[in-house]
């Protein structure tokens, strides 16, 4: 009982923490509309703005989270949630166009390289077996919880506070993360694992399962991020084509459209246990294709249609996405789960990076000022999401009745 009690009050304090860190993450997403018009920015230069987050990210990552293998990973994290906050100052205090702005934000996608996935692996390394699957659901269905709150507290203030007290706030938040982790989360005994991190790198590079896992993570936040990157502005630019309530706060539809993650992610891994992994992922993903593709053609529809429609689409993002996650963690070894990760995050937010720049350079080819502009942009969302389906199926996971618990 003792140890239950131990592993809910891990698991709280990762995600409280989680969701403190994510403050600033829907910081330009929110502010696009207004920095696009400030810097004179294409939709091809916003798509850059938005995804450079994840590209600092996919830079970051293989190197930092395969150290988790080698040194306790709440060491990376303390160092991720302070270059976090560097970076929120950093453009508060010294962004005033494109350049400077893609240059903080990078640095900031750095610090979610630094947090997201080694609190993961610090979490898993400090719970027993039987609770890391569960564990792993709640702490990345929490990733949406922390993004939903950063699109809420973002559209509240945005009225009340320039925008670089935005990134200030947020830098605040940053650094609660880091003190938290450090309060609550004792370190971990030192590591003397045998193996290389080569020979960790070469035995993952040749499980196909962890490679499909890879592929179908990166269409995953190909998808996910791309949508999220352009949401607020998608409403922003139907809000000034035609008023109406349904989208007079922007910010309000998409932060409730990112809570709706926590519990679809959730109910995904619990599909994805009762009728199995490789059965649950591969009915999730055509779904979310085809309401991609739904709400791209239904822009002409009124927003009582348009927006109840992008909140279903915005819950079928993440059915795949704790699945996928847990999937992963529970077919690699403890002693290469780091290795394990850092490639599924450098591929998946690979993704994350292609997403916003494939929407915003579909909305210049057929303009951002028209309902083709942005048909084109959610025909990318499908592609992404089509491509993480295709590799999923085409290598292969596990047998069909397989259920891991």
């Amino acid at each position: 009982m003792g140890k239950a009690r131990s592993s809910v009050a891990l698991v709280l304090s990762f995600c409280l923490a989680e969701t403190f860190s994510m403050a600033g993450f829907a910081l330009v997403p929110s502010l696009l509309p207004q920095l696009s018009q400030q810097w004179a920015l294409s939709a091809t230069e916003g798509g850059w703005l938005g995804g450079i987050f994840f590209l600092g990210y996919v830079l970051a990552v293989p190197w930092l989270v395969s150290l988790t293998d080698r040194i306790d990973a709440r060491r990376v994290y303390l160092a991720g949630a302070a270059l976090s906050a560097l970076a929120m100052a950093g453009f508060a205090s010294f962004a005033d166009n494109l350049l400077t702005g893609l240059c903080w934000w990078w640095l900031a996608g750095l610090g979610l390289a630094a947090t997201y996935m080694p609190g993961l692996k610090a979490l898993t390394d400090r719970l027993p077996i039987t609770a890391q699957s569960r564990g792993t659901a709640f702490y990345t269905a929490t990733f949406g919880v922390g993004a939903g709150l950063s699109y809420l507290w973002i559209e509240l203030l945005q009225v009340l506070l320039p925008w670089p007290a935005l990134f200030a706030v947020a830098a605040t938040c940053a650094a609660l993360s880091g003190l938290l982790v450090w309060c609550a989360v004792a370190p971990g005994p030192a590591k003397a694992l045998p193996g290389t991190v080569r020979s960790h790198w070469r035995d993952i590079l040749r499980d196909r399962r962890i490679l499909a896992f890879c592929g179908g993570y990166f269409g995953h936040n190909w998808e996910l991020f791309g949508f999220r990157a352009w949401l607020v502005a998608y409403l922003t630019w139907r809000q000034a084509s035609l008023a109406d309530a349904w989208t007079a706060m922007p910010g309000l539809i998409a932060a409730l459209a990112t809570f709706l993650a926590v519990p679809a992610s959730i109910l995904g891994n619990e599909g994805a246990h009762y009728w199995g992994r490789r059965r649950w992922l591969q009915s999730v993903m055509p779904l979310s294709f085809l309401l991609a593709l739904l709400v791209g053609f239904s822009g002409g529809q009124s927003t009582r249609v348009l927006v109840p429609l992008l909140l279903v689409y915005a819950a079928s993002t993440n059915l795949d996405s704790a699945a996928l996650t847990a999937g992963l963690l529970t077919e690699t070894p403890p002693e290469m789960r780091g290795t394990a990760l850092a490639l599924y995050s450098s591929i998946g937010f690979a993704g994350g990076f292609i997403g916003p720049v494939a929407f915003g350079v579909a909305l210049d080819v057929f303009g951002r000022s028209n309902q083709a502009g942005w048909t084109a942009g959610f025909v990318t969302l499908a592609c992404g999401i089509a491509f993480g389906r295709l590799a999923i199926g085409r290598i292969g996971i596990l047998p069909a009745t397989t259920q891991v618990r």
